[in-house]
């Protein structure tokens, strides 16, 4: 039975006789045997017994000794074996050395002879294992070693892209040089462009008083020559080196810290004591880490830019004139200004991060974005407690969010009720003299007979009275469009209103021999609008057209819808609008300058028009040829759209 203590040696022998003297033998030495006759079984054994050490037979029942030993020693090098021959062969012997069998014995067997072939064969292997152990040792000397370097750079990689405390990740790159080169002192120096000197920005085992004081020029220097020619300096003499540092050391390695080209700084370490010297790994491991503190510097200086900027804007924002409301893509809070805060009462409490329903809640601004993107219009009237009136766009900033603009319109609300005001009152008090001096004219020609030249008078003076009543209504009627009166709308068939229009006007038409074509799609689809203000914009544009086109001309009306909208179209062939003229055509009053006395007109008609169309989130323009003729073209949104 084996003991703890005992080496277990393998037989591999055919021969019965053999096997048996062998095991007594080594029994009788004080070792555990296992034996078995073949090739197979030996395989299936080796692993699982772990021989101290394997007997061999040279001939086996299924193959030769020799080729199990090649197998042995494949699978475990270090296994000694020692080869039994029936005699001695030197051409077996010379096979049994190059596969590294240890030693080999033959008959007759003495236990001396057997004794030392063991302990022979077992020291060898111990050499062995030895040996390969010290290799293994050394070769995981190295791997730790790079695993440690690797681990260094990846700690101060999080540290670097983890911090944008510059001071924090400097420092860490300069004890991480320290580390890897194993050095006595490291540093970082970055240049003043200011002074042209090179100072220390981070340090590792240097007096606090020395890092704050260094200072060396570029010129004549160590590191200034990096700084000079952008490549590496590696000092390593056996007579030590003054460096204009006020220090003296044995060995040196700095390294250039670059972007884009441009040399801004050097990273180094030094011994002074010892003469340990830097190598090209050193170099490597030195430029890895100046990486490091280059984009830590980068990452740095675009931080303080970014909140430079952030801060500019933000007081340009909190100090304009206008309420600024900026959400992010969530609808959440990212900035109100002092105006908003005023003007809605919010007080001074932090609102930044909280949801934009939380904190408003006018009916005009959450409209606002309810329909923002269903609507053509973006804007509204917000009024406040205090009684001014804000004018709020809404405006959808890619990838950042809204933004509301809030713009004090109240100044210009009195005065546009005071013009109302003015024009009405104007208007209403002229009406009442001019249907009085209608009237007075009418009768003059039944109190009694006149003339030719005293009725051509009277036609004057009608004619006159007529213009002004027209300009009095055109006035009362701009009046109310621009001061929001009757805003009602609903669902409106605009192709219905232009024939209404149309054939209210047959009859002026035919007195000029006009031509009217109308083409429109067979179905259109309903507008949302005023239908008065809407018939209101197709006589203008019509008696415009009819006016200034002349005898015999033809006037086309057409329209399409084209996304969500409709789009329509007034062309005449008459005198056409001169080149200067077109930017002041909708302008109030506005007259084009090739117009002729005869070409009877308030200059508001087109003034009307437009504000019509603006107060249906519309637009409208003119394309003219003198000569050839106008286009007006007018764009309105399809109903819910």
């Amino acid at each position: 039975m084996m003991t703890q203590n005992q080496e277990l040696i393998l037989i591999v022998v055919s021969e019965p006789q053999v096997t048996f003297l062998l095991e007594r033998m080594l029994k009788s030495l004080g070792y555990a045997v296992q034996s078995c006759p073949d090739r197979q079984t030996a395989l299936k054994l080796l692993p699982a017994v772990n021989p101290a050490l394997v007997f061999l037979g040279e001939k086996l029942s299924d193959g030769s000794g020799l080729s199990l030993a090649g197998e042995v020693l494949r699978r475990f090098p270090s296994a000694p074996i020692i080869l039994f021959v029936a005699q001695e062969s030197p051409e077996v012997l010379k096979s049994a050395m190059r596969m590294g069998i240890t030693e080999y014995l033959c008959l007759p067997l003495r236990a001396e002879d057997l004794n030392r072939a063991i302990k022979n064969a077992l020291e060898i292997a111990r050499l062995r294992k030895e040996a390969v152990l010290i290799e293994s040792r050394r070769a995981t000397a190295g791997l730790q070693r790079q695993l440690d370097e690797l681990e260094t750079l990846t700690r101060l990689g999080r540290t670097v892209t983890g911090s944008l405390d510059l001071d924090h990740v400097l420092t860490a790159v300069v004890e991480a040089a320290v580390e890897l080169t194993a050095a006595e002192e490291g540093s970082l120096l970055l240049l003043d462009e200011d002074t042209g000197e090179l100072y220390m920005r981070a340090a590792r085992n240097f007096q606090e008083e020395f890092v704050r004081t260094f200072r060396i020029p570029v010129q004549d220097t160590l590191a200034g020559s990096v700084i000079r020619n952008g490549q590496s300096v590696l000092l390593d003499d056996n007579t030590p080196q003054k460096i204009k540092t006020a220090y003296l050391v044995q060995s040196l390695l700095y390294v250039p810290l670059s972007m884009n080209g441009h040399v801004f700084g050097v990273l180094g370490v030094d011994n002074r004591q010892n003469r340990l010297p830097f190598t090209d790994h050193h170099i490597k491991l030195l430029n890895a880490l100046a990486e490091f503190a280059v984009i830590a510097i980068e990452n740095a200086r675009l931080y303080a830019a970014t909140i430079s900027e952030q801060r500019k804007m933000e007081t340009v924002l909190t100090s304009v004139r206008d309420g600024v409301i900026l959400l992010d893509q969530d609808q959440r809070l990212v900035l109100v200004n002092n105006v908003v805060r005023e003007a809605l009462g919010l007080g001074e409490e932090r609102l930044t991060g909280r949801p934009f329903r939380e904190i408003f809640n006018q009916p005009a601004l959450l409209e606002l974005i309810e329909t923002l993107g269903k609507t053509v219009s973006n804007r509204t009237e917000l009024s406040v407690e205090d009684g001014r009136i804000f004018s709020v766009q809404i405006s959808p900033i890619p990838e950042v969010g809204l933004a509301f603009t809030l713009s004090d319109i109240t100044s210009l609300k009195k005065l546009d009720q005071i013009k109302s005001d003015f024009v009405h009152t104007v208007s209403h008090d002229l009406r009442s003299p001019l249907t009085a001096i209608l009237g007075y004219v009418e009768l003059i020609e039944r109190a009694g007979n006149i003339n030719d030249l005293q009725r051509d008078f009277i036609r004057r003076v009608q004619v006159s009275v007529h213009n002004i009543t027209s300009l009095v209504d055109d006035l009362l009627d701009l009046g109310r469009i621009e001061a929001g009166f009757d805003t009602r709308k609903e669902s409106v068939q605009l192709d219905q209103i232009i024939h209404y229009s149309a054939d209210g006007l047959r009859k002026k038409l035919a007195e000029k021999g006009h031509h009217l074509q109308i083409n429109l799609p067979t179905s259109m689809p309903p507008i949302l609008a005023n239908p008065v203000q809407m018939r209101q914009m197709i006589d203008n544009l019509l008696d415009n057209a009819l006016k200034y086109t002349p005898a015999g001309g033809t006037i086309t009306i057409s329209g399409h819808v084209e996304k969500s909208q409709v789009i329509l179209q007034v062309i005449d062939n008459g005198i056409g609008i001169p080149s200067l003229d077109l930017p002041y055509i909708f302008d109030k009053f506005y007259r084009a300058s090739n117009a002729t006395p005869e070409m009877a007109g308030t200059g508001l008609g087109l003034a009307i028009v437009k504000s019509i169309i603006e107060g249906h989130q519309g637009r409208v323009w003119v394309d003219s040829t003198v000569g050839e003729g106008t286009t007006i073209t007018i764009v309105l949104p399809v109903s819910g759209g």
